[in-house]
């Protein structure tokens, strides 16, 4: 039948779908019940007082990393619920999982809900875990010795979208210039500064507001377009980064690309609806935000 000979409220309703079916169809889920996307890396259950070193038997005996995909291990599992896949990560070992594509220019989203388990060395401290973003290179890269040099988007109680340097990587990040023993704090109406390897302010930024939701499920998104990235909790942009770079050798090279990380970090926590897409710029309401002052 001719489109004409549809009532207006029918018209409009197709006209709608027609132009959200694409964007829709541009998500693509990362996560099913096989972890087919996905690599895992274990390294230790560290103890308290862990100092970077190697780990050791009482005896001075040096302990190897459990490693690569291993056998045997429920830190990474899945299981369904309201006919789609959650992951649960016990927190029980450090260590990730590894997206097995690597990834430039996205958005990605994800929902987040702790759970109850918590391991040593945090047993008194926050549950704590994180998405790690242009990861490369070998796993234990950096102090923990479980995770790649990345980008951290910390996902940790009251500090949703931190920022943490892994490795030897260095950004630039909107922030209060720290003092004393304070460490910088976002917040987008103020200049870039350097923070990380290389740089004098080492490693941390805390995210501008607390925006987390207690004991339920929270949303996070990372938008990342050469180089910027946007931490999103809950709809809000708590932290705005630009110049993602590592330091080798005394240079800066751009740290643009990289697989994507889940870490575990002795917290039980739960995701779900994990998705990306690519993006080619940065959206448009969002540019002013690395536009000079």
């Amino acid at each position: 039948m001719p489109l004409k000979y549809y009532a207006p409220a029918v018209i409009t309703a197709v006209i709608l779908w027609s132009c959200q079916a694409p964007s829709q169809a541009e998500w693509t889920p990362l996560l099913d019940n096989q972890l087919s996307q996905w690599e895992r890396y274990l390294s230790y259950a560290h103890k308290p007082g862990y100092d970077g070193s190697q780990p050791t038997t009482e005896a001075g005996i040096v302990i190897e990393p459990i490693g690569a995909n291993p056998t045997g291990y429920d830190v990474f599992t899945v299981k369904t619920e309201n006919g789609a896949p959650m992951l649960r990560v016990s927190g029980e070992y450090y260590g990730a999982l590894t997206t097995r594509q690597t990834y430039r220019n996205y958005h990605l989203r994800l929902s987040f809900k702790w759970g109850e388990d918590i391991y040593d060395p945090r047993k008194e401290l926050l549950k704590d875990s994180g998405i790690l973003y242009h990861a490369q290179g070998p796993d234990g890269a950096e102090h923990w010795r479980s995770w790649k040099l990345s980008q951290e988007l910390q996902i940790m109680q009251g500090h949703l979208g931190d920022y943490w340097n892994q490795a030897n990587s260095a950004i630039d990040v909107r922030a209060f210039i720290p003092e004393y023993i304070m460490s910088p704090a976002a917040d987008l109406s103020q200049d870039f500064i350097a923070v990380g390897a290389g740089q004098d302010i080492q490693g941390y930024v805390m995210r501008s507001v607390n925006h987390e939701i207690e004991n339920d499920w929270n949303q996070i998104e990372l938008i990342s377009y050469e180089g910027q990235s946007l931490h999103i909790v809950n709809g809000h942009i708590v932290m705005a980064l630009r110049n993602s770079r590592y330091i080798k050798d005394g240079e800066s090279r751009p740290l643009r690309d990289g697989q994507i990380q889940i870490q575990s970090e002795a917290a039980e926590i739960f995701y779900k609806e994990i998705e990306i897409k690519e993006i080619t710029n940065m959206p448009e309401h969002y540019r002013e935000i690395f536009a000079e002052k």
